[in-house]
């Protein structure tokens, strides 16, 4: 896809991130290129000859599953399909994002889009049409095991048929009520489409793309966060000094010194006898590394998300310039799912990282700072409670980190047999995330209030007073003891909707939308 943030153009095998992003957050329209309808149109001339001539085709004239040793009547094709999203509508629990199903939908489109689904053109048309018209199936939140996402896009697929309920216009209605409400029509199905609808990892994929697009961010923010705690904190920035990372060009760490160096730009650090210590605690000392081995874990993430986003993972898929239908196995997330276990786990280092420099920040044998941050004396509580909330936080995101891709229980009579969890991957890594963000927001408040004690204020670097300075803007010194949960709610909601330019202010890019 390409285009503005209104309007996407759906091109074969081309589609960003920030794509679906612009779709599923800002409600872009999408508009099919030419290349994309001769694409579907060819592959389902292949499709419609195995059904003519009773050609064996997993899904379109057998069944699914267990049932793959099934052939199917002739006059049995198109109702097989209509039972095939509605047996598989299985799903459980609360509703997913409205942001989530739009993502979702628009990943399934894509992956149409690439030419290996077979699906009718009118059914394709269909799918585009809901996007663009803000009509959204309420599908649960449980029940694929990642093995393509079956039980998902078959609510989706069936809110399409105009059962079960959707949202549209802010209400959720009966889905055919909702159809009518929107100006569409139920969808008309024909042999492999309601197939073609559900076997797909769109709902993963979906959420890999919103979470990418989010721990960027939040990956700027926490080095913001480092970089203002070193400064409050008076470390020593030989940490950061690219001729010692060079000898040891670890993934990522020269990469993140140099980003570091940059935010401090202009900074007294950088004066000889500036830092209080030769050498400083390891969750100062080790920010190139530990966050170098996150970057390099988001870059992995982002490229296997990007590889199933502009994949056809159909099983089976269609090769039309062969004419043929084969099966196989390209929807198992294996390698994919392995690259976001991994990222929670580079997460879940940052997140030690920053909650010991945060208690280090408060403790006065450390930082030779006030105890717990309070200018009042120690009469007052200070930052002292805010440690069990960094703790909490950080213990959840160590929990959150520990692997569940691990084949579940096989299922369909024993013939599937192994997945790989993908959807309850990502979801734990979205709550590694929005922990994670509130662990920055805390550090960053911690370390602008110990900035301030320190009086070093007119002493930061060209990003780090730019910190400074928005962080003040949402959050006031801390002087005489008062609620901080609202403070830390606040600035974690702001760094999620701005970035901030190096030497310059915040610039929104429009936050989150659940």
């Amino acid at each position: 896809m390409t285009g503005s943030a209104q309007t996407v153009t759906l091109q074969p095998s081309s589609v960003t991130i920030e794509d679906i992003v612009a779709v599923a957050r800002h409600d872009a329209r999408i508009e099919v290129s030419p290349a994309v309808e001769q694409g579907i149109i060819a592959a389902r001339a292949v499709v419609d000859r195995y059904a003519a001539q009773d050609i064996p085709a997993y899904g379109l004239t057998t069944g699914l599953g267990a049932g793959a040793d099934t052939r199917l009547a002739a006059d049995d094709l198109v109702a097989f399909q209509i039972r095939v999203p509605l047996a598989r509508a299985v799903g459980v629990g609360e509703p997913l994002p409205r942001e989530i199903v739009r993502a979702m939908m628009a990943v399934r489109a894509a992956g149409m889009a690439a030419g290996g689904s077979g699906v009718s053109p009118r059914v394709f048309k269909s799918l585009i049409d809901a996007i663009n018209a803000g009509f959204h199936p309420v599908v649960p939140t449980l029940g694929s095991i990642g093995a393509a996402d079956l039980a998902p896009l078959a609510q989706m697929a069936s809110a399409l048929l105009g059962i079960g309920t959707a949202e549209f216009g802010g209400k959720v209605l009966p889905a055919d009520e909702a159809l009518s409400a929107a100006g569409l029509l139920p969808l008309e199905l024909g042999p492999k489409d309601g197939h073609a609808l559900v076997v797909a990892n769109s709902l993963s994929v979906a959420q890999a793309c919103l979470l990418v697009h989010d721990l960027k961010r939040l990956f700027d923010w926490s080095l913001r966060a480092v970089a203002l705690d070193f400064e409050a904190f008076r470390a020593n920035v030989t940490a950061l000094d690219d001729r010692a990372l060079a000898v040891r060009p670890a993934f990522g760490q020269r990469a993140v010194a140099e980003r570091l160096r940059t935010i401090l730009s202009g900074s007294s650090l950088f004066a000889d006898g500036a830092a209080r210590r030769l050498q400083d605690p390891l969750s100062y000392r080790c920010v190139p590394q530990v966050w170098g081995a996150l970057s390099h874990a988001m870059a992995e993430a982002e490229e296997a998300t990007s590889i199933e986003l502009n994949s056809s993972s159909d099983n089976p898929v269609v090769l039309a310039s062969e004419g043929l239908i084969l099966s196989h196995a390209n929807f198992d997330l294996t390698a994919f799912v392995l690259s976001w276990e991994r990222l929670g786990q580079a997460m879940a280092h940052c997140a030690a990282g920053t909650a010991y420099r945060t208690m280090k920040i408060m403790s006065p044998g450390m930082s030779d700072l006030p105890r717990f941050l309070t200018p009042m004396g120690q009469n007052r509580t200070g930052f002292a409670t805010v440690q069990k909330t960094v703790s909490a936080l950080e213990s959840d995101i160590r929990h959150l980190a520990a692997p569940c891709s691990l084949t579940p229980i096989p299922v369909a009579d024993g013939v599937e047999d192994q997945a790989s969890m993908a959807p309850r991957v990502l979801a734990k890594t979205a709550d590694i995330i929005s922990r994670l963000r509130y662990l920055v927001a805390i550090e960053l408040v911690a370390s602008v209030q110990a900035v301030d004690l320190r009086g070093v204020a007119g002493e930061l670097g060209r990003g780090t007073d730019a910190t400074y300075r928005f962080v003040r803007q949402h959050v006031a010194a801390l002087t005489e003891d008062r609620a901080q949960g609202p403070d830390f709610m606040r600035l974690a909601n702001a760094i999620d909707g701005a970035v901030l330019e190096v030497e310059g202010g915040p610039s929104p890019r429009g936050g989150r939308r659940t």
